[in-house]
């Protein structure tokens, strides 16, 4: 597994006001939006081209195209649904699969309810969107689902990992076709496996409780 943190002061200060306990659900939902815009950026940072030429006003110009097949967007439900739109404005010919994952509060052991994936990746990108990647649980089962079909590499966008959870994931995946993007690596989980100081529950201060 390799690790990109994103230390932009743009993605620190977004970040920043995330972390406030006083950020209502709507500007919350509007500045995760614009964080993974920002994170999305670097994690497509390696994504596949191919050379292209097209023919401009005044002459000819050699640039690239994404290469086929096309990637492969997956947010992990619910919490994953409010990183949706941030990351297809940056891919908007991806298609879209979804994961459902609940974890119970008691074990802290995550199950998957709901999957709308393909039943083959062979050779695609595939991009995770999970904002917070905390005991790491959820994150090894869902790119264990995505490699096992076929996957030619996996990038997880998290708004915040904590460093129990990045070293799950790297004990799960040790070579280099899995790769973890986020906004910064906090102190620790504490004993409810909650991201400390972290920003609290992402899916009830995206959605509400519920």
């Amino acid at each position: 597994m390799r690790t990109l943190l994103a230390d932009h002061p743009l993605v620190t200060h977004k970040l920043t006001l995330l972390r406030d306990a006083s950020t209502d659900t709507a500007t919350f939902r509007i500045l995760t939006d614009e964080l993974v815009t920002l994170l999305a950026y670097e994690a497509t940072r390696e994504i596949r081209a191919v050379p292209a030429e097209v023919t401009t006003p005044v002459g000819i110009a050699l640039g690239a195209r994404l290469a086929d097949p096309k990637p492969l967007i997956v947010p992990v439900l619910r919490a994953g649904i409010g990183m949706l739109d941030g990351m297809t404005r940056l891919l908007p010919m991806a298609s879209v699969g979804f994961v459902g994952m609940v974890r119970d509060e008691e074990s802290l052991v995550a199950s998957t309810y709901a999957n709308r994936l393909p039943a083959r990746l062979d050779g695609r990108e595939v991009f995770v969107l999970d904002p917070m990647l905390a005991t790491g649980g959820t994150l090894v089962t869902v790119v264990s689902m995505l490699l096992d079909r076929g996957a030619a590499a996996v990038t997880a966008v998290c708004l915040l990992a904590a460093p129990e959870g990045m070293a799950r994931v790297e004990a799960a995946f040790p070579g280099d076709n899995v790769r973890v993007v986020t906004g910064a690596v906090d102190e620790r989980l504490n004993d409810k496996g909650y991201i400390v100081p972290g920003l609290g529950d992402a899916g009830d201060r995206l959605f509400g409780e519920i």
